[in-house]
């Protein structure tokens, strides 16, 4: 069987027959794909822990007729080892698997830019930003902002997004696409505080030092409107969001 070979994140398992498991795995070029890993629930098997989800890995694979064959696994590193010793750290990383299982619907087409997010994100999450460490949730919010404007969901902090005039403006709907006008605010629209307009601005540039001493409340205020807007634009509420724990 031809074979080919690729490194990616591995998203998600499931068990198949006795003793082996389906991979969904997010690579590098080739995208998402799902796999089979042959024997891996077995005690004797070589790389069944390689396989877990949060690893990212360099992996071989053999085509298949459904499912591809993987034959190879290495492990580069194990992002899931710090996450697990923590169950706040470990849902935002849930969270960050399923967010980009749903983003990349379409198997074997390359999405270089959701993977990079990924895995800056599983990184950040677990070793803390180039600015030092920040609270779980914001790493989080920040991932689930970048990964939607990489999939053409790019909230509008600068302008109202119903009728385009310059901002800035008071009020913020996910069902218009974020910052609205007075004029074209929808009835529920939320009225965040200026320093969460500000965090907002700086999670989806990935300007972490503008991030520096943020208060929590400001914090929890951005939580509920990042996850009111994945919700609403993936036409789906997270599982994992609502595991986390908010103080």
């Amino acid at each position: 069987m031809p074979t080919y070979r690729d490194e990616g994140v591995v998203l998600r398992t499931h068990k198949l027959g006795e003793a082996d498991r389906i991979v969904t795995i997010l690579c590098r070029s080739q995208g998402k794909v799902r796999a089979v890993a042959r024997g891996v629930r077995r005690t004797s098997s070589k790389f069944g822990a390689r396989l877990e989800p949060f690893s990212h890995v360099d992996v071989q694979f053999a085509v298949g007729r459904s499912l591809d064959i993987v034959t190879q696994v290495q492990c580069l590193h194990p992002y899931g080892d710090p996450l697990a010793r923590d169950y706040g750290l470990y849902c935002s990383g849930e969270t960050m698997l399923e967010v980009a299982d749903r983003l990349v619907a379409v198997e074997k087409e390359p999405s270089l830019r959701q993977y990079r997010l990924l895995l800056g994100g599983l990184r950040v999450l677990g070793e803390g930003t180039s600015d030092g460490p920040r609270p779980a949730s914001m790493v989080l919010d920040s991932y689930l902002l970048r990964a939607l404007a990489a999939a053409g969901y790019a909230p509008v902090l600068d302008s109202c997004a119903h009728c385009g005039l310059a901002g800035p403006h008071e009020w913020f709907s996910p069902s218009s696409g974020g910052m609205v006008c007075s004029r074209c605010k929808p009835p529920a629209s939320a009225h965040p505080s200026a320093q969460s307009w500000a965090l907002l601005g700086a999670m989806i540039s990935g300007d972490w030092p503008a991030t520096r001493e943020v208060r929590t409340a400001t914090v929890r205020e951005c939580a509920g409107l990042v996850a009111a807007f994945a919700a609403w634009h993936m036409d789906h509420s997270l599982r994992s969001l609502a595991m986390i724990p908010r103080e």
